[in-house]
């Protein structure tokens, strides 16, 4: 006959394995991320950035969580507002890494956000899986922090595919060679048309006009007056979606309409397709998509679990870098931050956008220029199975 000692001991340890139980079972994986969800970098966050986020946490978590050694593991998301703010930016993230202590950090929204950041994710040997990052810098930066990624390409693939694409047109008898060209005052907008301007002399192209604008410019009718007293054959804007969003409604209201005319971050998102209708038609940007059965079945979970559409550049990218970022935690099968390192530089992934791989940290597959036809925004370049032709000149604009 057991002894009441025995049948206590046997209890305490009955609740011992339960609690232990009960610890693995609650177990997960932290992620934290700082993102711009106030301030002038907030609408690229969240249409871009944010959604995608919490896409990837909201799929992962249905199907049970992370597969690692120890079992299924949910993710628990630690999520600060850095009020686009670099110096906020680089508080959060050291407060994710010291005091959540979170597994991972996902990267915030923008150049020169990520540009703040690296350093504080190299210091403590997080793996920043950045896709809104696009300097030629990035090689550099690799060298310097080998866990620093970038899923965007380099701003000079971008140039020189326009350069490339416009010089086509030219050859073709569909335009001129005359371009104008205005950016941003900042790292996005120097780097590319700096770029852009190399390889448009490279093409044999005539640089009219080259023009840049400080942050918060709003006055593009006179901007555009200017611009079209050169008599430009295409217009390119290395832009922000402010700028993006303000520049066709000013062309029309100038009576601006070159052939080509082509603007930067912004002009993929929905909203600028809801906001000009059928002024949106031939219009030319950064990125663009190829309509398959993988890209609608993307489409319909953003909506569904967001309730909005991404954009169509840098959505389905975020999304396939959290893709290839899954693939390699459950391969190790643990937080094993220098081993995800590792794989992230050496393996292949299947994600979104088919066979992902990196070289030296770089993801240098995108699409690269796009061009709103019949309400898609469409890949035209790089010249690939899935490229459509650009339809030029652009239409009238219409009242």
């Amino acid at each position: 006959m057991k002894t009441r000692r025995s049948l206590l001991v046997q209890g305490m340890a009955a609740a011992a394995s339960l609690l232990l139980a009960g610890r693995a079972q609650a177990r997960t994986v932290r992620i934290g991320y700082s993102i711009s969800k106030t301030g002038p970098y907030a609408t690229g966050a969240g249409i871009t950035t944010l959604p995608n986020y919490r896409l990837w946490v909201e799929e992962v978590n249905a199907a049970g969580g992370l597969k690692l050694a120890t079992g299924p593991t949910r993710i628990a998301v630690v999520e600060y507002d850095d009020r686009s703010s670099p110096e906020e930016t680089i508080r959060n993230i050291e407060r994710l890494i010291t005091q959540d202590r979170v597994d991972f950090v996902l990267p915030p929204w923008g150049t020169a956000m990520n540009l703040a950041v690296a350093p504080v994710f190299a210091r403590h040997g997080y793996p920043q899986i950045a896709v809104t990052n696009l300097s030629e810098k990035t090689p550099e930066l690799v060298r310097r922090w080998p866990s620093y990624f970038s899923f965007l390409g380099l701003p000079s693939q971008y140039a020189e595919a326009l350069a490339l694409l416009l010089r086509n047109l030219a050859a073709a008898g569909r335009m001129g060679r005359r371009v104008a060209v205005v950016h941003t005052d900042d790292e996005f907008g120097l780097e590319l048309s700096g770029a852009f301007r190399r390889a448009a002399q490279k093409e044999g192209l005539e640089l009219v006009y080259f023009q840049g604008y400080p942050a918060g410019f709003s006055d593009f009718q006179s901007l555009l007056n200017a611009v079209k007293g050169r008599s430009p054959d295409a217009f390119v804007a290395f832009s922000y979606p402010a700028e993006t969003l303000a520049l066709p409604e000013a062309a029309a209201v100038v009576g601006f309409n070159p052939a080509v005319f082509f603007l930067g971050v912004g002009t993929a998102f929905p909203i600028f397709r809801q906001r000009y209708g059928a002024n949106a038609e031939g219009i030319m940007g950064l990125g663009g998509v190829v309509p398959n059965q993988a890209w609608r079945t993307y489409l319909e979970r953003h909506r569904a679990v967001t309730n909005q559409e991404p954009d169509r550049w840098a959505s389905p990218v975020t999304y396939a870098s959290l893709q290839a970022l899954r693939a390699a935690i459950e391969k190790i099968g643990k937080v094993d931050r220098f081993q995800i390192v590792r794989l992230l530089r050496q393996e292949t992934f299947d994600t979104l956008l088919g066979p992902l791989q990196l070289e030296g940290n770089v993801f240098r597959g995108n699409w690269l220029i796009g061009q709103w036809q019949g309400g898609e925004f469409v890949a035209l370049m790089p010249e690939r199975p899935g490229a459509v032709a650009p339809r030029v000149p652009k239409p009238s604009w219409s009242r």
